[in-house]
């Protein structure tokens, strides 16, 4: 115990023992929501109203609004704040990116991965299958740096059956579906992290969020982990990352937006006004506004925010 004392004298006539004894900030104290949201408040506005289970929310190059209506199997654009259909209805189109080549690109629970010429509404099929079996109903992708695209299969999965699955397909013009992971509980909303290194999964029936390594990670560090874990709702959906690496979660059934940073430490939650829907499905950063797509009422949601999107 004396020698324990020594030490600590001899630590404090040297300024250290307050390195010794301090503890770290509590995580809540590293960030605050106000670092997202643009003005005074978190103030969001009514921008559209559609119907059919909205989701899979994106804007093209030229500030166009496109999402998908899941439950319609509709293609929907704004225009002056009403929704307009593109194209012929077909299938079940759960969710959606702008591919490379300017086409909206579908994970479609019935048709598998389509391509969509925006100009025409033409729909090709890419991949309707996984070598010869048939996928069991997709949900979300996202595309990488390098081109190459990230999907999920949830259906059949769940938190007791834990089947999910998520493929890979390369940027290379023959390259086919791959294995990227499987035997989580209904894989649904997917993003690639802002440096590549890593793809975040919206694993549902958890309620929770997952980190794995991507198929170009240079990391040694290389295991998938747990990144976030929601409180409430039922589970995340959607995902988005803005150019400062932050994670944006689409919480189903809990009418909210929960915002990490590349750590995975929290900036807080930023809830839908008084009176909207539960159903938080999507979500996107473009020109200054977070939108949000709410398919219980069918609405799409903004608010103003100081982050960008990632390029």
């Amino acid at each position: 115990m004396m020698k324990i004392k020594g030490i600590l004298a001899s630590l404090a006539l040297v300024g250290l023992t307050k390195v010794v004894c301090a503890e770290p900030p509590a995580p809540s104290l590293r960030h605050n929501i106000s670092e997202i949201c643009a003005g005074a408040s978190c103030q969001w506005e009514k921008f559209a109203e559609c119907d059919g289970f909205i989701e899979g929310i994106n804007f093209d190059e030229k500030g166009n609004l496109w999402m998908l209506a899941y439950l319609k199997g509709q293609i929907l654009t704004v225009q002056n704040g009403k929704c307009e259909q593109l194209g012929e209805v077909s299938g079940a189109p759960n969710g959606a990116k702008i591919g490379p080549d300017g086409n909206l690109i579908i994970a479609d629970r019935i048709g598998g991965i389509q391509s969509v010429n925006l100009k025409t509404g033409e729909r090709t099929k890419r991949f309707p299958s996984f070598g010869v079996a048939q996928f069991r109903g997709l949900n979300d992708l996202s595309f990488a740096q390098n081109g190459g695209m990230y999907f999920t299969e949830p259906y059949g999965s769940h938190a007791i059956e834990k089947v999910g699955r998520v493929y890979y397909v390369g940027p290379q013009k023959d390259a086919k579906p791959e294995l990227f992971y499987d035997g989580l509980a209904f894989p649904n909303g997917v993003a690639v992290s802002a440096d590549g290194q890593r793809v975040y999964v919206s694993e549902f029936a958890e309620n929770r969020v997952i980190s794995l390594p991507s198929k170009t990670t240079t990391n040694s560090f290389d295991t998938p982990f747990i990144f976030a874990r929601m409180e409430g709702g039922v589970g995340p959906d959607g995902l988005t990352v803005d150019a400062q690496g932050n994670l944006y979660i689409a919480h189903f059934f809990a009418g909210e937006i929960s915002i990490f940073d590349k750590l995975g430490f929290p900036y807080g939650i930023i809830r839908l006004p008084v009176g909207a829907g539960l159903w938080t499905t999507n979500l996107t950063l473009y020109d200054g506004y977070l939108y949000v797509t709410e398919a219980m009422q069918n609405i799409v949601w903004r608010l103003p925010v100081k982050t960008v999107p990632l390029k």
